[in-house]
């Protein structure tokens, strides 16, 4: 490389986004790269010319390790997105002459469907103004919705921790009786897609039976039905657990959630903020069956846990970060990189590049046939897929007993 890279965080974080950001650093300073910066908050802040040098802040190998090692978006996320080219062009030679100044041989994003939409847009004015910058996406969403790819970096992550979480409330749920039975209702991230909620039947094992049911986005949600199987299951056992997506809808459409509070904030790609369901399928069996109950919400938890991360997804991560550099130092732009599973057993997986505009803005949900015919279970097929995703560990570096993070300084990220 002759020129400089700079790399932005984008949407929700991830236990494994640093490491792909430590995977674009290395591989750049391999290759050449003069600088390597980072946009402080993505394309948001970059509009803003706020960005660091990356070699201020990863100085030694411990740096990288820890950065590895440590939740969150390390350069700050935004949720930004950029307009149509024909609606403001302004914008787009604002983002442009900053790269010019900065002399950016290749941009990096790394993001999941919206932040994919941002270098769809950015490559495509590159191609009609003749700009040389070549922008490719680097995959991270623990939704693991992104087409084309078998999977994203921070999925095997958040399903482990969903998977061990679960084991760890079922185990709970019987330490107590109560005299009309115990219903637990854990509520997991997935809007349209299922696939963490799936990950809660890692749960089961020869120690534990697993949820007793798990409720996916991708099929409409009937709450009667819903009660009535909560009843027959309290018939034979004391104890309930139950996964429910945050994003089960009604076959009319309504998010569960709704029916129970109105969902007021949209961020800027539309989305609603969903919160609510599992609590408020918690009163409705309360009220219906008269048992005690618990709502759950895993909430953060999910994606910020590094201390329950998986081996193969923060190398994986890497592996990645490093890929989206190699394939724009050889000229590729428009691009993402995918993960392409080339065996379960032995587990392999390589890298390679596909066409950004077949995969933003589209999702990738749970096959149907990946679901029990009553719609309250994912099948084996389901469990295979996942599994191998969430093998080995990633040790903290442990400092007075809590782990060590390495973190941008508060000041730089108010600049």
């Amino acid at each position: 490389m002759k020129g400089n890279v700079i790399v932005g965080q984008s949407g929700g974080p991830t236990a494994a986004i640093n490491s792909s950001l430590a995977g674009v650093y290395r591989t750049a300073k391999d290759r050449g790269a003069k600088k390597v910066y980072g946009m402080l908050h993505g394309i948001q802040g970059l509009l803003k010319e706020k960005y660091i040098d990356l070699s201020d802040h990863i100085k030694t190998e411990l740096d990288a390790e820890l950065l590895k090692r440590t939740p969150a978006a390390f350069l700050g996320s935004c949720r930004y997105k950029l307009p149509a080219i024909h609606e403001d062009k302004e914008i787009y030679e604002k983002i442009f002459a900053i790269l010019d100044k900065l002399e950016i041989e290749a941009f990096i994003y790394i993001g999941g469907n919206d932040s994919m939409d941002t270098i769809k847009k950015l490559s495509d004015y590159a191609i009609i103004t003749g700009h040389p910058t070549r922008f490719i996406g680097c995959p991270k969403t623990i939704d693991n919705d992104l087409a084309l790819t078998d999977h994203t970096p921070g999925f095997g992550s958040a399903a482990k921790y969903i998977g061990t979480s679960m084991k760890e409330i079922i185990r709970d749920s019987f330490c107590l009786e109560y005299s009309k039975g115990l219903v637990s209702i854990v509520e997991v991230m997935g809007r349209n897609a299922g696939w963490l909620t799936g990950a809660s039947a890692l749960a089961a094992g020869e120690d534990c039976e697993g949820p007793d049911m798990i409720y996916l986005p991708e099929l409409a949600f009937d709450i009667e039905d819903f009660g009535n199987r909560v009843k027959a299951l309290l018939e034979k056992k004391p104890s309930v657990v139950i996964a429910v997506s945050e994003g089960i809808r009604t076959a009319e459409g309504k998010y569960v959630c709704e029916l129970g509070n109105s969902v007021d904030f949209v961020d800027a790609f539309g989305h609603k903020q969903l919160s609510g369901t599992a609590s408020y399928l918690a009163s409705y069996i309360a009220g219906e069956i008269g048992c005690k109950t618990r709502a759950i919400e895993l909430s953060t938890l999910q994606r910020s846990a590094s201390h329950c991360s998986s081996r193969v997804d923060i190398l994986e991560a890497y592996q990645v970060g490093g890929a989206a550099v190699k394939a724009a130092d050889e000229g590729d732009s428009g691009k993402m990189v995918v993960l392409q599973r080339l065996s379960d057993d032995p587990y392999q997986c390589g890298t390679e590049v596909k066409d950004v505009h077949k995969i933003a803005n589209d999702e990738k949900l749970v096959p149907r046939e990946w679901v029990n015919e009553d719609g309250t279970y994912v099948t084996s097929e389901f469990i295979s897929y996942v599994r191998p995703l969430i093998q080995g560990d990633v040790s903290p570096v442990m400092v007075d007993g809590i782990p060590r993070h390495l973190y941008t300084p508060r000041e730089l990220s108010e600049r």
